[in-house]
């Protein structure tokens, strides 16, 4: 069973913000060091990036598979297509970021990284918009 706070369309949207939102400044932070060829401090920062994904997105992510989605599922058979759309989305992050985790540990940090970790933003973006749009009408 999903906690309380996955059922509401509000309060889940307030997860997937504050997420985003810390990934976001990552990615700047990560473009500045970059863009002032600081690549040990970028790769640092890389690494907590992943961190972030893994232990914020990732395990959110796990949860709503173990819970949300199958009870939503439960409840109305329609949004099967729909959650089967979603698991992929979270299958499409899982992939970017052990594809960055393997390229930071054999080529350091890279603009592709970089571009990696702007590619996981944009799909969550388009994940979170989907889910909380049939949140509501379960």
């Amino acid at each position: 069973m999903s906690g309380p706070g996955l059922k509401h369309v509000d309060s889940h949207a307030a997860i997937h913000e504050a997420a985003l939102n810390e990934a976001k400044e990552l990615n700047e932070i990560m473009a500045k060091l970059l863009q002032n060829n600081d690549l040990e401090k970028a790769l640092e920062i890389a690494f907590v990036a992943v961190e972030h994904w893994e232990t914020r997105t990732l395990r959110h992510a796990d949860a709503e598979e173990r819970g949300l989605y199958k009870e939503l599922v439960e409840e109305n058979a329609a949004l099967k297509d729909s959650i089967i759309a979603l698991t992929r989305d979270h299958d499409t992050l899982r992939f970017l970021v052990k594809n960055i985790k393997e390229t930071l540990d054999s080529e350091g940090m890279t603009d592709e990284v970089l571009q990696q970790f702007y590619t996981l933003v944009h799909v969550d973006v388009y994940h979170n918009m989907e889910e909380e749009r049939i949140l509501p009408s379960h």
